[in-house]
């Protein structure tokens, strides 16, 4: 498994060539050569400027990367060229179910005061990373986690739930305005990424449950790949749903370059890391997600790579984790804002 990319947190700034502004910048991994954009709105500077970086890292050596910036012309040629796309994984924060150890599967069950927070907290260690879409399953938990971790975003773009339920409700929930649009991201509910439905042992005390029917059984319907409790699925039927969902509606939106964010359940999202790191049934049920915790993966050419879990940026300073679509990305907005 590819361990977490993570970037050193120093001062750096950038000066153009021939002007006596420095911009103050955070700091990219060192060696790092970067193709930015900059649509210039003020008289006294050009549309084209040659910028260069220069970085102070912990190991005290500094480095100056020259950072060519194209005229109004050319802007967007680096992201339409790009075929990366980043896809974030969260497990819902800890639920009301969870707390009092019963079993929830698909009953519909809110979050506690602390799953809000690991909301939270996963918000901010995805809060550098670009966002275009959002997937979750039909159940409250995903849902309001989702929405939490997005609030932390450093985009803040308004997160809305797509209704596509029938004709009326498309049209009662349109949108008019493309501004307003721009500053949403849209959010798919889909029952098929649903936690795995445990049948008749849902609302059943887990303790209590291993002393009724035996730990051996328990054990054997909550961690085997094909055997589900009676009248509930097994990881295997779970998995079959939401790979299946994956593949057709999510994949499309990698392709197209979207980036994706998915907040699910534990076993769903077990399966879907089954199918991006192609484990065996065997591998998959020793799997275990914590509960707030984001996973990163990089869509390119049609492969799913895994960075980890991303760091806050309060711990590490920026996430680097792609050479040109992260630190790309980040180091325009962040000129862009300068020049408006």
């Amino acid at each position: 498994m590819a361990s977490a990319a993570t970037c050193l947190h120093a001062t750096s700034s950038i000066q153009a060539q021939g002007s006596k502004h420095v911009f103050p910048l955070q700091m990219v991994s060192k060696g790092f050569s970067l193709d930015m954009q900059l649509r210039a709105k003020r008289k006294n500077f050009p549309a084209s400027l040659k910028l260069h970086a220069v970085h102070a890292s912990s190991s005290h050596s500094s480095i100056a990367d020259p950072i060519e910036v194209p005229s109004n012309n050319n802007s967007g040629d680096s992201e339409k060229k790009s075929t990366e796309a980043s896809l974030i994984l969260i497990r819902h924060g800890e639920s009301l179910w969870n707390e009092k150890n019963l079993f929830t599967g698909c009953v519909d069950v809110p979050l506690t005061k602390k799953g809000v927070e690991e909301a939270i907290q996963a918000g901010k260690r995805i809060s550098n990373i670009p966002i275009d879409m959002i997937y979750t399953s039909s159940l409250i938990r995903a849902q309001m986690t989702a929405m939490l971790a997005i609030s932390e975003h450093r985009r803040k773009k308004v997160p809305i739930i797509i209704h596509n339920e029938n004709e009326q409700a498309q049209k009662w929930s349109q949108i008019y305005s493309e501004e307003t649009k721009k500053q949403s991201i849209p959010v798919i509910t889909a029952w098929q990424l649903n936690e795995r439905m445990y049948g008749e042992l849902q609302g059943l005390n887990k303790q209590e449950t291993a002393e009724l029917f035996g730990k051996e059984k328990v054990h054997e319907w909550r961690r085997s790949y094909d055997v589900p409790p009676p009248n509930g699925e097994s990881l295997e039927m779970c998995a079959e749903r939401a790979v299946a969902y994956f593949r057709d509606q999510i994949v499309p939106q990698l392709l197209a370059g979207k980036n994706v964010m998915i907040a699910a359940h534990g076993n769903s999202l077990r399966s879907i890391i089954m199918y991006l790191d192609k484990l065996t049934s065997q591998e998959v049920i020793d799997l275990e997600l914590s509960t707030g915790i984001p996973m990163l993966y990089i869509f390119k050419n049609g492969m799913f790579v895994r960075r980890g879990s991303p760091i806050p940026p309060s711990e590490a300073g920026v996430y680097a984790y792609t050479r040109r679509l992260a630190l790309y990305r980040q180091k325009l907005d962040k000129l862009d804002e300068m020049f408006e």
